[in-house]
């Protein structure tokens, strides 16, 4: 693959892949039926969690400049065997979480065909069980095609459009947030926390997935121009600014609307037209469209780096891995994570997809931040661009933190986990065991050979116009 990716763009990646359907989909489902105004406890303290695991993560990041995030940062610490339960589980949690994001816009592009009179069909308006009538989310499917459409562009092409989207999603958040608060009436604010502070906490298990983007950006490591510094910054800036507007918009939210009230599929643009603003209401719309699509980018992007991973590990059939001669980019994984990914979205309704994402990725964090301790004590002078601070306490309260919020998650959830890592162990032990064995004999990262393992900076003729191979 080709180093194309700087600071900035990686940072918009993180932002793009936070920011989303958590804001202008999941936002007022949660508000609705399970924590009332105390939504914003919820992001709080999904968002303390999710900083914990981001330090280990960025610690990580500056040490193995490599594809393959999670995957590849625990196989090296813990071993093949944990690297590769944490890469298929993974792998699950970023499709489906395409899926979500997509369930999340089609109801806003709903929303909007049906301000300018264009009415869908009721079989195509939502997943069988969501509404009378409903058989398939189309828009959702098409989203998700759509999108693998884009990546297999090249990953230059694909990271600029990704750049001007989040932009203009930025923008229109902190109008929502401005004229939002001119809006805002204490009195629905009351009762804070109508399903006490338990739906809260319910509430942060379920808003999870929206406040971990920045795992996204690891898996972009041999695309990105001196990643062993760049990512690191990345994954801390575009958490920081994410959860600032998240806290914002959730004000705004619930204190415009009463929580009985609000509308769960189109939230914030059901808001303002119930103030008298339906024009900002169709604005808010088209960013919630743009906003999800660049979420959808990040995801699926994610989910094709992870699969080429494991193929050229020989963990999967190197097929799936290949690497399009001329754009650059796996192009066979990112059709299929299109496709299962429309699959999902176009039958499942979002909570199941989105409590299935959020255990898979509670569980990396888990492994990964268990991982970053081990690895201090074990290799305490390996060349980091980043150090984990607090330790030993932040790790440890990463993973506190993970394993108490994966415990809200519904029984069915865990059951549906466990059946994939079967599959997944099942699989190893079948093919990936064997044929690693004589793709990759070293394991996929040397520890002991970290120190000299080259950075872009140390590649002659690295930049932005250079097609320089990762190694």
């Amino acid at each position: 693959m080709v180093r194309t990716l700087g600071l900035t763009q990686l940072t918009m990646i993180g932002i793009g892949a936070i920011i989303g359907a958590g804001i202008f989909s999941l936002a007022a489902a949660v508000a609705r039926d399970v924590a009332g105004p105390a939504v914003l406890v919820s992001f709080l303290v999904a968002g303390a969690a999710s900083l914990c695991a981001a330090f280990a993560y960025a610690e990580f990041a500056g040490m193995v400049p490599k594809a393959g995030s999670s995957y590849t940062y625990c196989a090296a610490v813990l071993g093949e065997i944990v690297g590769w339960i944490v890469g298929w589980d993974l792998l699950l949690e970023y499709t489906a979480i395409v899926a979500v994001v997509a369930i999340g816009m089609s109801g806003y592009l709903g929303f909007l065909l049906a301000a300018v009179g264009i009415h869908l069909p009721a079989w195509a308006l939502g997943a069988p069980g969501t509404g009378a009538g409903h058989r398939v989310d189309l828009l959702a499917v098409a989203i998700c095609l759509g999108v693998a459409w884009l990546l297999t562009r090249g990953t230059r092409t694909s990271a600029r459009v990704e750049t001007v989207l989040t932009v203009v999603k930025i923008a229109i958040v902190l109008l929502v947030i401005v004229v939002g608060f001119t809006k805002v009436k204490t009195g629905n604010l009351h009762p804070f926390a109508p399903f006490g502070l338990g739906g809260a906490f319910t509430g942060a298990a379920t808003v999870f997935f929206a406040v971990f983007g920045y795992d996204a950006l690891s898996t972009a490591a041999e695309e990105s121009l001196q990643a062993r510094r760049k990512l690191p910054k990345a994954m801390m800036l575009s958490l920081a600014v994410s959860m600032v507007l998240y806290v914002l918009v959730c004000v705004v939210l619930t204190g415009m609307q009463h929580y009985t009230e609000i509308n769960p599929e189109s939230g914030i643009s059901s808001a303002f037209r119930s103030v008298g603003m339906g024009g900002l209401a169709n604005v808010i719309a088209v960013g919630a469209v743009i906003g999800i699509v660049t979420v959808t980018f990040s995801f699926m992007m994610a989910a094709a780096r992870l699969w080429y991973a494991l193929s050229r590990d020989g963990l999967m059939p190197a097929w799936f891995g290949a690497i399009h001669p001329r754009r650059k980019v796996p192009h066979r994984a990112t059709w299929l994570i299109g496709a299962v990914s429309a699959v999902l979205a176009g039958l499942l309704p979002i909570n199941a997809v989105a409590e299935l994402t959020n255990i898979g990725v509670l569980l990396a964090f888990v492994v990964v931040s268990a991982s970053v301790l081990v690895l201090r004590y074990r290799k305490p002078d390996l060349k980091r661009g980043f150090r984990c601070p607090g330790m030993p306490v932040v790790p440890v309260l990463g993973m506190v933190f993970s394993v108490w919020l994966m415990s809200f998650l519904q029984w069915q959830t865990w059951v549906r986990l466990g059946g994939w890592l079967v599959v997944g162990l099942l699989l190893y032990a079948t093919y990936g065991y064997r044929r690693t064995r004589r793709v990759m004999p070293g394991g996929s990262v040397d520890l002991d050979a970290l120190n000299e393992m080259p950075d872009s900076d140390d590649v002659p003729g690295s930049g932005d116009s250079s097609p320089v191979a990762a190694g």
